[in-house]
Formats: C-alpha cells, structure tokens, sequence
C-alpha cells in the first residue's frame, strides 16, 4: 500500500515538473520569439498624410503648324526624354513640300519673265507713239505755215492749205488720244501681271515657311510627353509615333516645366482645419522610396474636390511646391504628403501597432526577463505609423504582437 502511495506520489510531482517546465518554456519562447521596438525619445512630428501625385504647375503644348498639309510624322524625340529650349522634337515629311515649292518657283519665274515682257512691249509703244506723235506735230507746224502764205498763192491753194490744217490738227488729236490709249493699256497690262507675280511670290514665300514648319522646335527645356492619337478612335486611342497623320493645330506633345513641379494631396475633410500655409511638409514617392523630400505647403484649396472614381467622393486639394528639381522626378509619379501640423520636443513615442487596448485603456507590452508585461500609458498624439505616450522609459522594448493573442 504504501508502495502504490509512493508511486502515485512520483508520478503527480513528475506531471506536477512536466508542466512547470512546459509553462517555463512558453514563457521564454515568447519571451524570445515577439517582435519589438525599442521605445525612443526626441522630437515627435505630429502630421496629416494624404495621398497624391506630381504636378507641373506650368506646362507648354506642342501642336502642329496650322496651314500646312499632308503632315505625316518620319521622326519623334523619345517619349518621356529631357530636352532643351532650342532641341527640335517632331520631324514631318518634307517631300511633297519640296515638290510644291519647286512649282511655286518655276511659276514665280514664268510670271517675273512675262512682265518683263509686257514691260518690254509697253517701252516699243511709247516710243513708236512718240515718234507718231512728233511727226503729226510737225504736219501741222507746216499745214500752219502754207496757210500763212495764202496772201501768196491763189484762192484755191489757200483753201486747200487750210483743209490740210484741219486735218493736221485731228491727225494730232487722233494721234494724242492713241498714246493715252497705249499707255493706259500698258499700265493696266503691267499692273496685272505684277500682280499675278507677287501672288506667285507669295506661293513661294508661303511654300518656304511651311517647308520650315516641318520641323516643331521645343520653347522650354522640360520632358516631352507625347498625347494621345484620337484618329482611330477613344478605345484604340495611343500616343503619336512615327507614321501617324497629324492634324494642323493639333495637339502632339505637352512639356511640362521641371521647375514648378508641386505635390498635389487630397486631404480629408476632417484633417482640412488643422493644417495651415506654410507648414513643413516631407513627399515620399512610390517610385523613389529611399527618397524624402522637403518642401512647404504652398497652397490650399477652398472648396472641396469630386474625385473620378466611383463612388463619388469629396476633398481638399493641398499644394506643395518642390525647390530642388531632381532628374528622376516625373510629372503624375504618385507619392503620399506628410504634413507636419505640431511639433512635440523630447516625447517618448512607440510604433503605432504596438499600442492596444485593455478594459478601454491604451496598454504597451513591455518586455523584461521573465516575459511581457501590460503597461498602461496615456496617448499624447497619434500618427500613421507612430503614437506619443507618457508612462513609460525611453530605450523600453515594447512588444509589437499581443503575446495573449500569439497564435490565435
């Protein structure tokens, strides 16, 4: 009997050991095995973020020279390139310029060889005129002269000398009325062609501009971002490449100014009141993670914003301005905005993930030899990715997991 009693005994302390030592265990995996973060003490940033995208404030559209037809694209500057004020960015096909052109000149040449011609004819006339015209002058000065001798001669060479004074006389009307004719004629023949050579003129200094048009030079040193060609259709819409038809006055390409690059932010209704002009703000782009940026709240919205998306929601537009240009910055890059609304000097803050709540008050799990343990704290300012506290030591290591909850 009092064997069994002995055994029973050995084996209860040996379940008795058996647990201690697995609750020991557990203890110290956990102990070893939760996430931390130490609890750190200096300037805490108490911020609003929002998301949003680059913008170019100013930005500069490339179109297609007007009065130019037949413009087909033979060569294009890369898409998303950088380019300089100066750099000529959209090539188009010169051959059928080129051949109008040389029309327009040959048909400039004939017209200047035809009124050199009517001009030539026009100098014979008025001088075959003149010549008409001072031998009718003299006619009459010797009509005039026989009729001054009829005391000398008889009555009928008198009469005859004053019939042939008349006639002197229209001879000369006649005469002087046909050079105003010819002169007329040939100023009317001259202006008319002059003016058929300066239309020609004008096809030609009109065919040379548009030959010069077919290179679109850029006005500002920016990136060139090509537009959407609509000529297929808005479902097979695609930026403009080598090949396509453009339209004149048509919109090819915009280049947006690096230099007034802004982070454009939605912020919420709710957060619009704490922030204010001129508060520091840090831009984080998706795109350039490594990257923080400081800049300063340039600009806010006074009235909300309807975004595109579905359902319809409301707000605020908030404006960063971006100093430093940088080369791998690219207008619509996405990004979020932090922006700072309070600064706390020499505040204890922990990560956001390690707070939570116990009986409705905020708790910390702060680790020591043996385990963790709940530590009650009062939160001075929440962030994002951060929270104040008071009631606890800076350098603490506070569990990022709920240990009760491990494993759940």
């Amino acid at each position: 009997m009092v064997w069994r009693v002995l055994k029973y005994g050995v084996t209860l302390a040996a379940v008795v050991g058996c647990g201690f030592g697995v609750m020991r265990l557990r203890e110290a995996e956990a102990a070893t095995s939760l996430p931390t973060a130490p609890a750190r003490q200096g300037d805490f940033l108490v911020i609003t973020r929002c998301r949003g995208e680059l913008r170019a404030k100013r930005s500069v559209q490339i179109t297609a020279p007007t009065n130019v037809p037949d413009l087909r694209i033979v060569w294009l500057a890369p898409q998303n390139s950088p380019v300089k004020a100066g750099d000529v960015v959209i090539r188009f096909d010169k051959s059928g310029a080129n051949q109008q052109l040389q029309e327009k000149e040959a048909a400039l040449k004939q017209a200047q060889a035809t009124l050199e011609q009517a001009e030539a004819e026009a100098r014979i006339t008025a001088e075959a005129d003149r010549r008409d015209l001072a031998a009718a002058h003299y006619d009459l000065e010797r009509a005039k002269l026989e009729v001054s001798r009829q005391e000398l001669l008889s009555a009928i060479q008198g009469e005859e000398a004053r019939i042939n004074l008349g006639l002197s006389e229209n001879t000369l009307r006649v005469r002087k009325a046909t050079v105003s004719l010819h002169e007329a004629s040939s100023r009317s023949k001259v202006a008319s062609l002059a003016r058929v050579r300066e239309q020609a003129q004008y096809e030609v200094d009109l065919s040379k501009d548009r030959l010069g048009r077919m290179e679109v030079k850029t006005p500002l040193t920016g990136v060139i971002v090509y537009m959407p060609n609509y000529s297929s259709g808005w479902v097979n819409a695609k930026p403009f490449k080598v090949g396509d038809q453009a339209w004149p006055g048509g919109t090819l390409a915009v280049i947006p100014d690096m230099q007034t690059l802004e982070m454009e932010g939605r912020v919420e209704e709710i957060d619009r009141g704490r922030i204010a002009l001129g508060n520091d703000v840090r831009i984080r782009l998706d795109a350039l993670p490594e990257l923080t940026i400081a800049a300063k709240l340039s600009e806010l919205s006074s009235m909300a914003h309807a975004s595109n998306d579905w359902p319809i929601t409301f707000s605020f537009r908030a404006y960063a301005r971006l100093t430093d240009a940088d080369a791998r910055w690219r207008p619509e890059m996405n990004g979020s905005m932090d922006i700072v609304v309070r600064r706390m000097a020499n505040a204890i803050s922990v990560p956001a993930k390690a707070v939570f709540t116990r009986d409705g008050k905020p708790i910390v799990y702060v680790q020591d030899t043996k385990g963790y343990k709940p530590r009650e704290v009062e939160v001075l300012a929440r962030n994002p990715d951060e929270v104040a506290v008071s009631g606890l030591a800076a350098g603490a290591a506070v569990a990022l997991l709920e240990p009760e909850a491990k494993g759940r």
